[in-house]
């Protein structure tokens, strides 16, 4: 007797080698990947959700989804709001970590359907994203570039990482490899997380470890500020005028986290008055940020088009995750990186 079979759709670009990994792990997988209706793939580990215009995609997308159990990412953007009422959905394995406040925006959060997320995924690109902003700022990189620009030969000096103190908030994976890169380099780390007990420092690569609300008490020793918070209610605007104003005038900010982290206004006003010495911003406010916003020619700002944490050979490690998921939620194990609905991460 043939063995019911388990509907996945694949709704964003993958190689075809890790559709057929997806395929080899259970014969009673039955993977879908609709290439005809996805959009082509910019750039590798391009996940932009399809956004189909045309009623007859919609409908093809439709038939092809409302059989789902599992979906690989959360499909074309006008169907999302409907997946939370779909009675066949059980799971969605998310293509990136920061999906807590997108899922409770489409009433996932409310339903039975559990979302994994792509934690751990990006930890070692963004981690490199920062120590590249730091040796950047550091080491006088927007100088040489300018002086080479204008054929100008003038010597200067660099600062050395060694001893800088480097602050992190949020100590998840990301947060600890962040630590982890800048202790190599001899920088002093301090972190902060929700809660520290049972966290020892060491062990998180961190020179200390404070709870987030004493945040304020360590941020003038800061020389670096690296944000790799989730977005939730409780981080939003967390880096505000007061706090910006807490940090030393040649302190630089490293936005790894989501823009409504920061109040970005205040930190426009703090740039431009010379009251922090720059920014390097994967994530802003408004994405894409709009032409007329100030951060693109301020000459202290480094902006990347939050792209820091993807990387060439991204869809592999997150094939790989999601395949021990599948094993696990065939084998009724409990599956990795679960949205936590409460806390959003």
């Amino acid at each position: 007797m043939r063995q019911p079979s388990i509907r996945i759709v694949i709704t964003s670009p993958l190689e075809p080698e890790l559709i057929e990994r997806i395929v080899a792990v259970d014969p009673r997988l039955d993977v879908v990947y609709p290439r005809d209706l996805l959009p082509v793939a910019r750039y590798p580990a391009d996940h932009a959700a399809p956004n189909p215009r045309d009623p007859e995609a919609l409908a093809a997308w439709r038939s092809i989804l409302e059989p789902a159990e599992i979906l690989f990412d959360f499909g074309p953007r006008p169907l999302v709001a409907e997946l939370a009422s779909w009675p066949q959905l059980r799971w969605i394995q998310a293509t990136s970590a920061g999906v807590g406040q997108f899922a409770a925006r489409f009433g996932l959060d409310k339903s039975r359907i559990v979302v994994t997320t792509a934690s751990g995924v990006h930890a070692r690109p963004l981690a490199e994203f920062a120590l590249m902003a730091m040796l950047m700022f550091g080491k006088g990189a927007f100088r040489l570039l300018a002086d080479q620009r204008a054929h100008r030969w003038e010597r200067y000096a660099g600062e050395e990482l060694a001893a800088r103190v480097v602050g992190i908030v949020g100590v998840g994976r990301i947060g600890r490899e962040v630590a982890r890169v800048a202790r190599g380099l001899d920088a002093r780390v301090i972190g902060t997380t929700r809660s520290v007990a049972g966290r020892p420092a060491g062990d998180l690569f961190l020179d200390r470890l404070v709870p987030t609300d004493e945040l304020d008490a360590i941020l003038g020793e800061l020389d670096f500020l690296v944000l790799t918070c989730p977005h939730t209610p409780e981080t939003e605007g967390l880096i505000n005028a007061e706090r910006l104003a807490l940090l030393k005038p040649s302190a630089v900010l490293i936005n790894l986290a989501r823009g409504a982290v920061v109040d970005e206004p205040a930190l426009i006003a703090a740039l431009q008055a010379g009251r922090l010495a720059g920014a390097a911003l994967d994530v802003v406010a408004q994405e894409p940020l709009p032409a007329e916003s100030p951060l693109w020619d301020l000459p202290n700002v480094l902006i990347s088009p939050h792209s820091a944490s993807t990387a060439i050979g991204e869809n592999g490690k997150i094939t790989d995750l999601f395949c021990d998921n599948l094993q696990r939620y065939l084998e009724g194990c409990p599956l990795r990186n679960v949205l936590d609905y409460a806390l959003l991460y």
